[in-house]
């Protein structure tokens, strides 16, 4: 049992490449992540990790180890959950990471509960960037690339971004036709909340300094406030259209300039690479790709949005406008 709790430690240190994240992954002090690493490496009469007072490193032969501790865990885990599987449905606690318009997601998930009632969710909903193995989250969904190799993922769909605004605000203040018009009008930004950096908007190398002096009229750090500024004809926002299907859908917004955004992202759900999926993850993330992105893009259907380049195509032109701005 000894030798078990030596190799958890040092394959939780060459993980975390720290004994005090080790020792929090495990619930003990750091000295006694050190004390069962320094007990193995004893034991076997190897050095295992280089250690210095910043961080620590594996050697050739700790990495060899890691390697065969690494199959040597993922198969206890499997007969565990092999065994866990006998029990009847998936139960237990989830802990899921969201973004802040994870909101969006809610009749999903609230099917995904009474499909299995046995199962507690506990969502955190954030824009930060997580650690999913540090912060012991079962899974994370996110609209962007894995980017790290510790992870798992599975695709869920994808989205693109738009340049939208409320009819009568177009009907007021006249619809853009080039990049270069978007300075006589009010625009509503996206700031980053972990950066602090303002998102950009898709105008292309060629119309950085139309980009770089657009209006300011509402800055704000999660997406919600600017649908609802929005929707109210207080400017044009440059929003993900997921979060804004049905108001595109009933036509309580309109796209603009459609041309100029490119750009889309992926929608994916993350876990731990190190983990076989438990039957309740395995049954979250299946749920997710035969639920989520299907119910949008039906929810979207239903309520087709007008034809052409542009949905405000049936506005009137651009005119000059006032360099008045909404406050």
């Amino acid at each position: 049992m000894d030798s078990l709790t030596s190799l958890n430690a040092f394959v939780q240190a060459a993980e975390t490449g720290s004994f005090t994240l080790a020792g929090r992954r495990l619930g003990v002090s750091s000295s006694a992540v050190g004390k069962a690493v320094a007990r193995l490496e004893a034991r076997l009469g190897l050095r295992l990790l280089h250690r210095n007072t910043r961080s620590i490193t594996l050697t050739a032969e700790g990495a060899q180890l890691l390697e065969r501790c690494r199959r040597i865990f993922a198969e206890l885990e499997a007969a565990e959950l092999e065994l866990s599987q006998t029990q009847g449905a998936p139960r237990g606690t989830l802990r899921v990471s969201l973004p802040l318009v994870g909101m969006l997601m809610m009749p999903t998930l609230v099917a995904f509960m009474r499909a299995y009632p046995e199962i507690v969710l506990d969502l955190d909903f954030s824009d930060r960037v997580v650690d999913v193995i540090e912060e012991g989250f079962d899974a994370v969904v996110r609209f962007a690339d894995a980017g790290d190799s510790r992870l798992m993922a599975r695709a869920l769909g994808g989205y693109r971004r738009r340049l939208v605004a409320a009819p009568a605000y177009l009907a007021a203040r006249g619809v853009p036709r080039t990049p270069s018009d978007l300075a006589a009008h009010a625009c509503l930004h996206h700031r980053f909340p972990t950066s602090n950096r303002l998102d950009r908007w898709p105008l292309g190398p060629e119309h950085a300094d139309v980009e770089a002096e657009l209006p300011k009229t509402a800055i704000a750090n999660a997406v919600e406030p600017l649908i609802s500024m929005a929707e109210h004809g207080l400017g044009i926002a440059y929003l993900p259209d997921f979060a804004i299907r049905q108001q595109l859908g009933d036509g309580v917004l309109v796209t603009v300039l459609d041309d100029c955004t490119d750009r889309s992202g992926p929608l994916r759900v993350l876990w731990p690479s190190s983990r076989h999926l438990s039957p309740k993850l395995r049954a979250f993330v299946d749920f997710l790709a035969a639920n989520l992105v299907p119910a949008v893009e039906v929810e979207a259907e239903r309520r087709p949005a007008a034809a052409g380049a542009s949905q405000a195509d049936h506005i009137s032109p651009s005119r000059p406008v006032s360099q008045e701005r909404f406050g």
